[in-house]
């Protein structure tokens, strides 16, 4: 039997060893030699110069290349020790495209290389995945800005907590809207500088130099930013303080979302809802249908009430997931969020 060369041996860890589609990405991304080197890794430099016939220079070099291209990883970002190469296809994803000095139009063509992956192979299979989960992995964050008056919040649903609670705070691009854009399909939302990172998640974009370390100001005003534009807040389903990334979502281009509609998977399998839910105040609204257009998950439409002359906001709660994008648009005050479920509906911290 042939030997397997260095790239089906990185196609074959992130389970898609017969996928030419991926194939492409990957070598587009590394050069058959830096692809040798991420095969053996996390061998130190030393070793890998050894056993590839190479000096230590030149694997420091390809080290160098392949870490700001995203492809690999190290443990400790200030010392550059214990690289690997990504863990998954996502991890691979989001780092080879979300870098902020990645340039779409001059790297179109590795954009256009995921674009079409993902809807082929990838979108199909995560949906399958996803459809099989008996519990929600993601959980909506509702718009600080909609519930910052009401009494009972925990900290994991106030925005303005979970800033607080990090220790470090950096954004990136959300590679979703990058690869949107340079495929000629930007987002109908928002711009792509809007990918929040904590902790490690911003260590990591800083020493990558891919993103850019905010104050808790600046990133409040990005969180501003994403609440006018209509994106939804997702975090893991849990009361953990902080994750990585804060991932603010649109149903046009985003990765978490995209795969479930194009295949069919309801978004319950992927998001669980927030402890609210959005009220309405019949006698404030005009019918201007500003929440309709806003709202993602098609949980209010326009009826004519039974008396009314005009046309109004109807809400059907079942679709409602208490994001709170409705609320924040809705100039006349006709729409706010009410707390309804316990703090048991969010599961503790493991």
């Amino acid at each position: 039997m042939a030997e397997k060369d260095a790239y089906s041996v990185l196609m074959e860890r992130h389970g898609y060893t017969n996928s030419e589609r991926y194939r492409r990405i990957l070598e587009h991304l590394v050069t058959p030699q830096q692809a040798k080197i991420a095969v053996e890794l996390p061998a130190p430099p030393e070793e890998l110069a050894q056993k590839l016939n190479m000096d230590v220079q030149t694997v420091n070099s390809e080290l160098d290349e392949l870490y700001a291209k995203g492809v690999i990883f190290p443990r400790n970002f200030e010392t550059k020790e214990g690289y690997r190469f990504a863990r998954m296809v996502l991890q691979l994803h989001d780092a080879s495209q979300s870098s902020l000095k990645t340039d779409p139009v001059k790297e179109r063509r590795l954009y256009e290389l995921w674009e079409d992956f993902c809807h082929s192979e990838w979108y199909p299979d995560m949906a399958k995945g996803i459809n099989a989960l008996e519990v929600p992995p993601t959980r909506v964050i509702p718009s600080y800005r909609a519930i910052k008056d009401i009494p009972g919040l925990m900290p994991c649903e106030d925005m303005r907590e979970i800033l607080k609670a990090a220790q470090l705070i950096a954004v990136c691009a959300c590679s979703c809207r990058k690869r949107a854009t340079a495929v000629g399909n930007p987002c109908e939302k928002s711009e792509w500088e809007n990918c929040i990172q904590f902790n490690r998640g911003a260590e990591y974009v800083i020493s990558r130099g891919s993103g850019r370390k905010l104050s808790y100001d600046e990133a409040l005003d990005i969180i501003d930013s994403t609440e006018e534009h209509g994106l939804v807040h997702t975090w893991a389903n849990s009361t953990t303080m902080p994750i990585n990334t804060l991932c603010n979502c649109c149903r046009d281009c985003c990765v978490l979302w995209v795969p479930l509609d194009e295949n069919n998977v309801h978004i319950s399998k992927r998001w669980e809802k927030s402890r609210f839910e959005v009220r309405l105040d019949l006698d404030l609204c005009n019918g201007c249908q500003d929440c309709v257009e806003r709202c993602q998950f098609d949980a209010i439409e326009m009826v004519k009430p039974e008396g009314s002359k005009k046309y109004k906001a109807a809400v059907d709660l079942e679709k409602c997931w208490g994001c709170g994008v409705c609320v924040v648009g809705c100039a006349l005050g006709a729409l706010r969020l009410e707390l309804v479920r316990p703090p048991e509906h969010i599961p503790a911290a493991t």
